[in-house]
């Protein structure tokens, strides 16, 4: 198994994106792109990447604009571009899956998202589709319009006595402070994100996972998921696309499974032919980092095998 990373232009014309790739020394079977979720960076998935390379698949991701080494400075976390923030992270994730596609001509290309990976999936999905060999949406839920208008409007209310680079706990409080009431009492705020304490120390300790996200991050991000709210945003999905929906019973992104049996629900209305979902029993928001992590990678790589 080799590790490789490396650097390609943002779509903002301004900053480098931050690329890592694993890969089985020969052979390659499948690709999987992966855009990981809000608050964290790509190389939190190198031991699920390494898993799949070791069996043929190569992975490969970037850190988001705002995101781990994808940053101008510190003052960049958190913030993706003022006017056309979730354009150019969409636009990114094309750039990368051109590039890799380019380097693996003819080979099965899957996609996933975890989290607010997941929301830009979802997002990519209804624009380029098109010859994917499936995706993997994780971690995703269903957050209706008035909500995420009403999350812009505070957002543009701070912006303009305050910046669009402004930290804002209030903001971040209306998005995320609800998250862990479900696990209290309890000495930590991160119950939510895994049951599995060595794990969750360990984003607890990480930098790079616990910066309050900017309100241009938020809007721009609320700004995509209203994309996913559009009555005719599915139209462009090939019916036959193969799409899996994985999530933690216990994860609130999702409401406990609800919100995420919702989109499931919705992609089969749409007549989706081979769409899926596994809710994983006790397991919280990162299920690639629950106490049961070897039967999700399996699960997964099993999924994507049957169809290569």
């Amino acid at each position: 198994m080799l590790k490789k990373e490396f650097y390609f232009p943002s779509s903002d014309g301004q900053t480098q994106i931050h690329v890592i790739q694993w890969f089985p020394e020969a052979g390659v079977k499948a690709v999987l792109q992966i855009s990981h979720g809000m608050v964290e960076y790509i190389d939190r998935y190198d031991e699920f990447a390494r898993y799949l390379a070791e069996r043929g698949f190569c992975v490969v991701g970037h850190d988001h604009l705002g995101h781990g080494k994808s940053v101008q400075s510190q003052e960049y976390l958190g913030y993706f571009h003022e006017e056309k923030g979730n354009q150019y992270v969409i636009s990114d994730i094309h750039r990368l899956r051109k590039m890799t596609e380019k380097e693996y001509p003819g080979v099965p290309y899957f996609m996933m998202g975890h989290s607010m990976g997941s929301f830009l999936l979802r997002q990519y999905l209804t624009m380029r589709a098109e010859g994917l060999a499936g995706a993997i949406v994780m971690g995703t839920g269903d957050m209706p319009y008035a909500l995420l208008k009403a999350g812009q409007a505070v957002c543009k209310s701070i912006a303009l006595t305050k910046g669009w680079h402004h930290r804002s706990h209030l903001v971040n409080q209306l998005g995320m402070g609800g998250y862990n009431r479900q696990f209290e009492p309890s000495d930590s705020t991160k119950d939510w994100i895994t049951s599995d304490d060595s794990k969750r120390k360990e984003y607890e300790a990480d930098p790079l996972c616990n910066f309050v996200f900017t309100v241009n991050g938020y809007y721009q991000m609320f700004e995509g998921m209203k994309v996913l709210t559009r009555r005719h945003a599915m139209d462009k999905i090939p019916a036959e696309l193969p799409v899996i929906f994985v999530s933690g019973a216990e994860d609130p992104v999702g409401s406990n499974g609800v919100g995420v049996t919702r989109v499931f629900q919705k992609y089969e209305a749409h007549g989706m032919t081979d769409v899926e979902m596994k809710l994983y029993a006790g397991d919280r928001h990162e299920i690639l980092n629950e106490t049961d992590r070897e039967e999700v990678y399996e699960d997964l790589y099993r999924w994507m095998e049957k169809r290569i």
